[in-house]
């Protein structure tokens, strides 16, 4: 990899995978769980990772199922209870005593699904960061699944940055240049299943059972969670506080890092 990656890789046997977490920070508390999205391996988030361990945290990002160094799930293994099934294995696994999850995007789905399935009454601060809304009767997810192929055929056959910059036009080149090296890493069936699961997977649901400690942060140009969207999620789910960080699409934190980080600081308690 030409990006260097401060985080240390550790592997380990989870839910019946083998699972690769990139870690960062020494041992502090509580520890930070960070899942990324639907075409974004672990080291996608090392410059958000490195932040949050300069914090005093130990952070903790995986490679979710089918995308990096962990293992490809068999066909029909990609739903929102497998990877918050795995997300619990590896909880336990390592060791980690009611951390704050923070996901993105279909992470942000599956730290949903992870709390109230497996903490619903005694978890940390959950910090849920543009969640696909969509699901059945509630439309198309706005990228689509060929746009995402688009991109993983171009990784793998050798893109440059301007090429992939047409697709993320706010992003510093680092994480441009990132994103060209890990994309191959994503498995193509772990894409489709997953994207279908965005029109087939209700998320509201879980966002409604969801209780505090909690948050949601989404970007004020997001074609993921409109204007709408955000209403539709204050009105079924009131308790939970949402913030708008402006000048950024779904992709905050690469839109739009400072404004990110301002509200993150905010949410993130003293370690």
């Amino acid at each position: 990899m030409n990006v260097r990656i401060t985080g240390t890789s550790l592997y380990l046997q989870a839910n019946g995978l083998r699972h690769h977490v990139l870690v960062y920070g020494d041992t502090g508390q509580p520890a930070v769980i960070v899942l990324p999205g639907i075409t974004s391996p672990a080291a996608t988030a090392d410059f958000l990772a490195v932040q949050i361990a300069d914090m005093g945290f130990s952070v903790y990002v995986p490679d979710i199922r089918g995308r990096g160094e962990t293992d490809v799930a068999p066909a029909g293994a990609y739903r929102l209870h497998d990877y918050a099934a795995d997300v619990d294995a590896l909880v336990r696994g390592l060791k980690l005593h009611r951390p704050i999850v923070i996901g993105h995007s279909m992470g942000a789905r599956i730290a949903a699904a992870y709390v109230t399935q497996y903490a619903p009454e005694d978890h940390n601060l959950a910090v849920i960061i543009d969640p696909p809304l969509c699901g059945p009767g509630r439309g198309a997810y706005p990228t689509s699944l060929e746009s995402f192929m688009a991109q993983l055929n171009e990784a793998k056959a050798g893109t440059t940055l301007e090429a992939v910059r047409r697709f993320y036009p706010k992003w510093p080149e680092r994480e441009l240049q990132l994103r060209i090296e890990v994309l191959p890493g994503c498995d193509e069936t772990a894409i489709r299943e997953s994207h279908a699961g965005f029109e087939s997977e209700d998320f509201f649901p879980f966002w409604e059972k969801l209780t505090l400690p909690a948050a949601l942060i989404h970007g004020g140009d997001s074609p993921v969670v409109t204007a709408q969207g955000a209403a539709d999620l204050a009105r079924t789910n009131p308790a939970i506080p949402i913030t708008c960080v402006p000048d950024a699409g779904h992709m905050i934190p690469w839109d739009n890092e400072k404004g990110f980080f301002r509200v993150l600081k905010k949410l993130l308690p003293s370690s």
